[in-house]
Parts: C-alpha cells; sequence; structure tokens
C-alpha cells in the first residue's frame, strides 16, 4: 500500500459523515421504520431523521421515501447501507484484532437463534463468559423465518438452526442432536398407550407453533410424508405458553424434547406415537464469504469441543 502522502483520498470521504450516522442507517435499513430504529438505538424519533437528512445531504442522493408505515430504501440509499455496514465491520474486527494482539479476549459476539435452541445456547454462553469477562454478547432469538431474514442481512457472525436454510452460500457444522417429541397432559387418556398411530394422533386438537417456526416447518414436513396432518385448535408463538396450555388440557403439541431437558416439564409427559420422535439436528451456521472475528472463531472453536462435550453431558445426567 502506497504511503498517505502519496495517496488523493476523495473529498466525499471527509464529508459522507460520522459512524454514528452509519450506525443509524444501518437500524433505519434494518428495521425499514424510523420509529423501530429509535427505539432501538435508544434515541428521538427526531434525531434518527436529522442525523439521516445530514447524509443524505452530504451524498446529494434520497436514502428512503416513506410508503406508509414502512421505509423503501432507494438504489442509493442500499448502496450506501452495505458500505456503511462493511466500514463498521471492519472497525470492529480491527477493535478485536488489536486485543487479540494485546493478549486480551474482547469484543463483540453476534448470536442469532431460533428459538427453541434458547433452552440450550444459555448453558454453553455462561461457561464461554466466564472465561472471557471482557467480551459482549448480542443474542438475537427469533423464529425460524426472522433468523433467515438477520442471515440474508449478514448482521450476525453465527447462526444457529434446527432446520438447515436452503442456500449455497453458507457453511454449517452438525452440532446436536434435536428430537420433536408429542407431549400431552398427565392425565391424557392416551398417555398408558404403548403405541399410537399417526392417524390416532391426528384426530386430537393440536396447539402448534406459528408459521415460519423451526418446528412447525418439520412437523408439517414429516407429517406431509406420512400421509397425516394436525388438527389444529390453537397457534402459538412460545414454546412455553404451548407447554402451559397443554397441560391445560388445551390440546396436545410437538415440541423439541429439548423443551423439556432445559424447562419446566411438571404436568407433561410424552406420547408413545408410531415414528416419533422426529429426528432433526441442530445446526451452526455461518455466511462463507464472511470472515469471523477472533472471539467468533474462539467461541465456534469452543462450541465444537467443550461447550459440546459438557452439554452432553448434561443431557445424559
Amino acid at each position: 500500500m502506497p504511503p498517505l502522502s502519496s495517496r488523493n483520498p476523495s473529498k466525499f470521504i471527509g464529508r459522507i459523515g460520522t459512524f454514528r450516522q452509519l450506525e443509524i442507517l444501518i437500524a433505519v435499513h434494518q428495521f425499514k421504520s424510523i420509529k423501530r430504529a429509535s427505539e432501538n438505538l435508544h434515541l428521538t424519533q427526531p434525531t434518527v431523521s436529522m442525523q439521516l437528512k445530514k447524509l443524505s445531504d452530504a451524498i446529494g442522493l434520497p436514502l428512503y421515501h416513506q410508503n406508509g408505515k414502512t421505509l423503501d430504501f432507494t438504489e442509493a440509499g442500499e448502496i450506501m447501507a452495505a458500505a456503511a455496514f462493511e466500514v463498521l465491520e471492519r472497525m470492529r474486527y480491527l477493535d478485536m484484532e488489536l486485543s487479540e494482539l494485546r493478549g486480551l479476549k474482547s469484543g463483540t459476539l453476534r448470536l442469532a437463534v431460533v428459538t427453541t435452541s434458547k433452552y440450550f445456547i444459555p448453558h454453553l454462553l455462561g461457561p464461554f463468559c466466564e472465561r472471557y469477562p471482557s467480551i459482549d454478547i448480542e443474542f438475537n432469538v427469533g423464529n425460524r423465518q426472522q433468523i433467515i431474514n438477520r442471515l440474508d442481512a449478514g448482521i450476525d457472525d453465527i447462526y444457529v438452526f434446527s432446520n438447515l436454510p436452503e442456500r449455497n452460500d453458507i457453511e454449517t457444522i452438525d452440532f446436536l442432536d434435536n428430537p420433536l417429541v408429542v407431549l400431552a397432559p398427565e392425565n391424557h387418556p392416551l398417555a398408558g398407550n404403548s403405541t399410537i398411530s399417526l392417524k390416532r394422533l391426528s384426530e386430537e386438537p393440536f396447539l402448534a407453533r406459528e408459521k415460519g417456526s423451526g418446528t412447525r416447518y418439520a412437523t408439517e414436513k414429516f407429517l406431509k410424508k406420512a400421509g397425516a396432518s394436525m388438527n389444529v385448535r390453537i397457534t402459538i408463538e412460545s414454546n412455553e405458553a404451548i407447554k402451559h396450555s397443554v397441560m391445560s388440557g388445551l390440546g396436545i403439541a410437538i415440541l423439541s424434547e429439548h423443551t423439556l431437558n432445559f424447562g419446566d416439564r411438571n404436568g407433561l409427559i410424552k406420547l408413545n406415537v408410531q415414528q416419533f420422535p422426529i429426528m432433526t439436528k441442530w445446526y451452526l451456521v455461518r455466511l462463507n464469504n464472511r470472515n469471523l472475528s477472533p472471539i467468533a472463531k474462539t467461541f465456534l472453536h469452543y462450541l465444537e469441543t467443550e461447550g459440546k462435550e459438557s452439554l452432553l453431558k448434561e443431557l445424559n445426567n
């Protein structure tokens, strides 16, 4: 690289805006809403709007257009948002790389996980954070479609899925078994049956996760292949709410066995249904065109070695 004195940096660099303006731009682009971005950044809506206007004035082009309650980004806005993300990511990596040279492990680790994995991921994060107390964790939980949206935007370092998105730009690691089981209240009429057919099961009222959920996706895929279906009585966006609804006798449900292993199981039993459990997997996922930060590399190595080993011991006890 030539010395700074021999280069002619564009005047554009001097007026493109502050890092804070770039952070605001990324948040507004992610949420497509001034209101939601301001809440996420803990800023007022006028402040967010003013900073984006300054950025728009600096480049001489509009960044977005208002479309009802959402924002449609212009071509210039899309280009700016992508560039802003690259700039801030490089600064984040720089901070961690310099920290590593100083013999420290610090920085921010960004994780995005599907809802059910929240039952075991904290058991992995706890020991890791004790070992590296200087790191910050951004831990985002959502249903399968929400985490795919974050993957599309390239927001996080590592993602956790139980049903992989169909795409060619990711690297995956087979991490853990994720058996899906049929849950019922302890006093359910089928509780004592040694074998229950899928046909008989389909007659029962089901409590199901919402569309976009990985559990719902895997369940419907399995039942369709088996020529069966769910008699969905209630759709619920929470595993814990489903479990309590099952306890209350509102219906039966198909959930990950991890919701029992790491959660409240009082009043619940697993029914002995033919072809169950549905065997799925937990996968660690990263974009293959994105370099992992030093702390993300360290965490991924921890997950694949002692983290996984300690988690399996806990599951088997």
